[in-house]
């Protein structure tokens, strides 16, 4: 077998790859429930005042009718959480049918480590230069001996699915997510944390950075519709 070398990486990536997304999308759909066939020629009016009535009423469904599919590179602890919310269509690389890389998770020095108070009433603070470089060390030790234990059951002639079971949830997976606008706001109200929301949340750092990418993009093919979950405190309709 190839000598595979663990790498390491503290990014998480986040692509476009299609879309089907705008804020006429939202316009249309709320006004076939007043005008009926009329609400077909109403695609070029921006509707921005609707827009924000229907996000501070919470009338969510005309929020649905539009579609993001993004590709996704996170370690699988982020997957685990991501897929929490049944409200997208999920498809994962398999490690029963391929070999995976040995790319492995290992936070940077921004990743703040310690933990301060109970729980549901804790914050996290940086950590000292010992703390960062013992987390470091830890995370590139196991990783590099997990994955050094797969490949000799590979190389054995173990079946992947079995000898997979040795890899931490550090390791990278790869996964294609198809979501619409209202459910990419709930998701957003609790995997990001921002000053102002009606609702503060408090998510795992990693995952947040996932949220973040898949943010910066929807700002761009609905800013009017952003503005309006912004501006009503990050309130999912």
């Amino acid at each position: 077998m190839n000598d595979l070398r663990p790498e390491f990486s503290s990014d998480i990536d986040v692509q476009l790859v299609k879309a089907s997304a705008k804020d006429t999308d939202v316009v249309f759909a709320a006004r076939v429930s007043t005008i009926g066939e009329a609400s077909l020629k109403t695609a070029e009016d921006s509707g921005e005042g609707l827009i924000r009535y229907l996000m501070r009423d919470r009338h969510g469904s005309p929020f649905e009718h539009n579609s993001m599919t993004f590709f996704l590179k996170a370690p699988i602890f982020v997957f685990r959480e991501l897929m929490r919310h049944r409200i997208a269509s999920y498809n994962e690389e398999s490690a029963r049918y391929r070999e995976l890389r040995p790319l492995f998770y290992v936070p940077d020095e921004r990743r703040k480590i310690v933990q301060v108070g109970k729980p549901g009433a804790y914050t996290f603070v940086d950590g000292d230069p010992e703390q960062k470089k013992l987390v470091q060390e830890e995370y590139r030790k196991a990783c590099t001996a997990s994955y050094e234990s797969y490949r000799t059951m590979l190389g054995a002639g173990v079946a992947r699915e079995v000898a997979r079971g040795v890899l931490p949830v550090t390791i990278f997976s790869t996964a294609y997510m198809t979501i619409n606008a209202r459910s990419l706001m709930n998701l957003l109200s609790l995997r990001r944390h921002v000053e102002g929301s009606a609702y503060p949340s408090f998510p795992q750092r990693e995952i947040e950075m996932l949220a973040e990418g898949l943010e910066e993009i929807w700002a761009t093919l609905m800013p009017q519709t952003h503005r309006a979950f912004v501006d009503n405190g990050r309130v999912a309709p």
